[in-house]
């Protein structure tokens, strides 16, 4: 469950990386890398943060042909996409959905505090968004007030409570990941929000 969680997560950070590439106007190449930064900039973080190197990606090629599936996936059947807004918002939220679990997961088998765990699944969740943002001229989604890492946060912790139920882990996985999806797109739906420190922010 936990390597089948890592690769739909792959493909949809990659399909979120290809839609903003494709609304820049990139090449070819250029799609490529912000598809593939996208899918596994914040797992190579998280993966150097706790010591597992080489990185996933470099130990098991499956992550790189996944890429590369998907970039040209979506690059062939972009017309039959509709929305591209809304398309991205929810391959994105896909992907931080299930990166969380998969973050919160590899920091305890680290043995790490579950504090830690759940910046671990946050960290894995947001960072290959910020980057691909930072590489697009965009700001990232994260340091606006957006519900994006704080849908990650409560993910991350619903985990662990949900991991003390009489359950299935596997079920335990597909619960977390769902609640950041559901958190994700309700703020998203009734324009929920952080709180801002611009007064002017509402003119």
């Amino acid at each position: 469950m936990f390597y089948t969680l890592d690769i739909i997560g792959t493909v949809a950070f990659a399909i979120s990386g290809v839609l903003v590439a494709l609304s820049k106007r990139m090449d070819p190449f250029g799609i490529l890398i912000i598809a593939f930064v996208t899918a596994v900039g914040g797992g190579t973080l998280r993966d150097i943060l706790i010591g597992d190197t080489p990185v996933s990606w470099m130990k098991n090629m499956t992550y790189t042909y996944v890429i590369l599936g998907s970039t040209i996936f979506t690059v062939v059947f972009r017309h039959k996409i509709d929305y591209l807004r809304k398309s991205l918002l929810l391959f994105d939220t896909v992907g931080i959905g299930l990166y969380t679990v998969v973050g919160v997961e590899k920091g305890i088998s680290a043995g790490l505090n579950p504090i830690i765990c759940v910046s671990l699944g946050t960290i894995s969740a947001c960072f290959g968004g910020v980057i691909r943002d930072i590489l697009c001229n965009e700001i990232p989604v994260i340091f606006r007030k957006e519900i994006y890492a704080t849908a990650c946060i409560v993910g991350g912790f619903s985990y662990f409570l949900i991991k003390k139920l009489p359950i299935d882990i596997d079920i335990a996985f597909a619960l977390a990941g769902l609640i950041v999806i559901v958190v994700r797109l309700l703020a998203v739906r009734f324009k929920i929000s952080l709180p801002t420190v611009y007064k002017d922010e509402a003119k």
